[in-house]
């Protein structure tokens, strides 16, 4: 298969990503150290299993809602203002986490983080698509997307540590100081993203958002949007109390596993971003959507097996997620028109959020523990998420045929 040359970065370019790439790395790490530090946090707090589910859930939802919320707003400003608003927010509701002596407290700063952190994921993709051509969209994907793996190896152990050496608040104020370096550098670094502040607008937000979440041709993406989040969210609640008690591999072990398949991942993204450029982005789509098919599959009937084949397991099944996240993005990112653009990504994260939320309620739902402690009908699980997989695919496919039609279309 004959490779296409693909242009390379510019020096500004290469500035641009490492920023948006760090900005994801600070949310996503936000979002994902909640769940380690549970074991913390529960009997400091004296709360239930129920009760921090809450804490964790609050955030998804109130991310869910200020997307829509703001969807009529994200194309009437400078998008690198937006998003220096909303990660000050952000910001904020993380020094308020660090600061919590309550649950009420804890699960109000968690709503507060979730309204200004949800939107921001939305802005940068807005960011990237104003800023870098088709061609060079599934290279920015691919090394934007490693922020979650760089969580897992960077993140998520030093939380922990830092837990461990004082106590649950001190991660929280870590990052908040680490993700306002990060915000001082966009400002300072960054030019105006105000491109499409030239053409014409819709006089009511209300209208523009109305007007973008019922246009036939992003409802298609929009459906895609919610099934490939619901498959991971899903799977992701359950999984160390899968691996520990299903699998039998020791609690001390589990850093180990997130660490390998963080590495790994961490590599494999920007390679799979740069197969998506050269090969096409449907076509790295079905491979990775076949990879995650099998690798579910067996990742959810493993029984009592070694660490190493774990860690292969785990491994192989996120470079079929990561396979298929990418060209995904990188093809849905030529779907909106220029003034919509932040309100169609406002409104894809907000799906995103709420539709992982709903996951994770339906797959609680599903599965349950034995006295033994070992989860069952975890297998249900599996089927569910290749049932999604399976239909996200074929709704993939009409949306590259209809992209391809429009284009051919385009010159006349």
């Amino acid at each position: 298969m004959k490779k296409t040359p693909a242009p390379p970065f510019s020096g500004y370019q290469k500035i641009v990503v490492a920023m948006l790439a760090f900005l994801q790395f600070a949310v996503i790490l936000d979002f994902m150290i909640m769940s380690p530090l549970g074991a913390v946090i529960m009997p400091d707090l004296k709360i239930g299993p129920a009760q921090f589910g809450l804490v964790v859930s609050a955030y998804a939802f109130s991310a869910g809602v200020s997307g829509l919320l703001t969807a009529g707003f994200a194309d009437r400003y400078d998008r690198k203002k937006l998003l220096l608003f909303f990660y000050t927010g952000f910001i904020v509701g993380t020094v308020w986490c660090g600061l919590a002596q309550s649950f009420e407290s804890l699960l109000a700063a968690r709503i507060f983080t979730g309204l200004f952190g949800g939107v921001i994921g939305s802005i940068v993709l807005a960011i990237s698509t104003d800023l870098f051509p088709p061609q060079m969209r599934g290279r920015v994907m691919g090394l934007i997307q490693t922020a979650f793996a760089a969580s897992q190896v960077l993140g998520i152990p030093a939380g922990i540590y830092l837990s461990n050496q004082w106590n649950w608040h001190v991660p929280f104020m870590a990052m908040a100081a680490f993700g306002l370096a990060g915000g001082l550098l966009v400002a300072w670094k960054m030019q105006p993203v105000n491109g499409h502040l030239g053409k014409p607008q819709e006089h009511s937000a209300f209208m523009h958002l109305f007007h973008t979440l019922t246009e036939k041709r992003y409802l298609l993406a929009f459906a895609i949007t919610a099934l490939l989040t619901t498959g991971g969210f899903m799977l992701m609640p359950f999984s160390s109390a899968y691996i520990v008690n299903n699998m039998g591999i020791d609690l001390h072990h589990l850093p180990t596993v997130y660490l390998i398949t963080g590495v790994c991942t961490i590599f494999i993204g920007p390679m799979i971003g740069r197969a998506a450029d050269a090969f096409g982005k449907f076509r790295v789509f079905l491979f990775g959507t076949g990879l995650s098919i099998a690798m579910v599959l067996i990742y959810t009937h493993l029984g009592r097996v070694p660490l190493w084949m774990l860690v292969v397991v785990n491994t192989m099944m996120f470079v079929g997620i990561f396979s298929r996240m990418i060209p995904f993005q990188a093809l849905s990112s030529t779907v909106p028109v220029q003034t919509q653009r932040g309100s169609y990504n406002a409104i894809s994260a907000s799906i995103q959020q709420l539709a992982g939320g709903l996951a994770s309620v339906a797959s609680g739902h599903i599965v349950t523990q034995a006295a033994d402690g070992h989860l069952q009908h975890f297998d249900t699980v599996g089927y569910v998420v290749v049932g999604t997989s399976l239909v996200a695919s074929f709704l993939v496919w009409r949306l590259q045929r209809n992209l391809t039609a429009e284009a051919a279309l385009a010159p006349a």
